[in-house]
């Protein structure tokens, strides 16, 4: 294809002030038709063409090379996104459990420590017992004792003074001691009962 000689001499003008150079297809179908300065201008056009097709191929590759990577990288991140979440999901259960058996211990030792009062309260219950019957077996063997020498020195028609005082002071400290333990041990009951 011709061009004419105003065409020629734009694109000419253009390429020396401007550096703005034809590209593409165009330059395919484009004759000099003898004219050397237009011929030096389109092999330089074609030359330039090819350079910039050239650097555009590259930019492409790279930018295709770059794409892919950015595509394994988003699906190592979201692979490492699903196990995060897994993470946390096992994590979640964990504390849960955790959770529970911290509350079971909890459960386990109140229990433990419910029974350990229980123990307790029949050991000290037990231990009242035994001092009650001691003391009320102490209080008779005395009483029945002082008795027995009492009966003696009026049967044997002895007065005694020492004796009579005895008897009598021993008796009112027994009965004393008596509703002393008998209140005491109402008061244990009476106490344990209110706790319950």
């Amino acid at each position: 294809m011709e061009v004419t000689k105003e065409v020629k001499e734009v694109l000419l003008y253009f390429a020396k002030n401007k550096k703005i150079y034809l590209e593409g297809n165009i330059l395919k179908v484009l004759k000099a038709n003898g004219d050397t300065e237009f011929q030096k201008y389109l092999d330089t056009c074609k030359e330039k063409d090819t350079t910039s097709r050239k650097k555009r191929l590259e930019v492409t590759k790279q930018v295709q090379k770059q794409n892919k990577q950015l595509v394994t990288q988003q699906k190592e991140k979201d692979s490492l996104m699903e196990e995060l979440q897994t993470a946390l999901e096992e994590a979640r259960d964990a504390e849960w459990e955790s959770q529970k058996l911290r509350e079971e211990a909890e459960k386990s030792k109140d229990k433990a420590l419910e029974d350990l009062e229980l123990m307790q309260k029949k050991t000290q219950f037990e231990l009242i017992g035994r001092i009650v019957k001691v003391a009320l077996w102490v209080i008779l063997g005395v009483g029945l004792i002082t008795t027995l020498l009492f009966a003696y020195t009026l049967v044997s028609g002895e007065e005694n003074p020492i004796l009579e005082s005895t008897w009598s002071n021993l008796f009112g400290i027994l009965l004393t001691n008596s509703f002393s333990i008998i209140g005491t041990i109402m008061g244990v009951k009476y106490a344990s009962k209110n706790e319950n």
